[in-house]
């Protein structure tokens, strides 16, 4: 049983891993419009990972707030989103 638990975790990190970069990478290349037609959530986490402060504001949030709203498993993903989004680029 409880290998089927990690199997469906993993599988559900992975899937939430791809849609968070996929929200980033629209941001990162999209800029400010893509960014505004996301979801409140999916726009402080996105903010958080490309570090825009200036985001975050103006959406209300301060870096605790954005953190908090993000929820655990999207602020553990955080660096490994930067980390690709950069790899990209190199």
């Amino acid at each position: 049983m409880q290998f089927i638990f990690i199997s469906y975790q993993n599988h559900m990190n992975n899937s939430e891993f791809n849609h968070f970069l996929g929200k980033a990478r629209d941001a990162k290349i999209g800029g400010h419009s893509a960014w505004c037609v996301q979801s409140t959530g999916e726009k402080v986490a996105v903010a958080l990972a490309l570090n825009r402060a200036d985001w975050l504001q103006e959406v209300g949030y301060t870096i605790p707030e954005a953190i908090d709203r993000a929820g655990e498993l999207w602020v553990k993903l955080i660096p490994k989103i930067a980390q690709t989004l950069e790899d990209e680029n190199a």
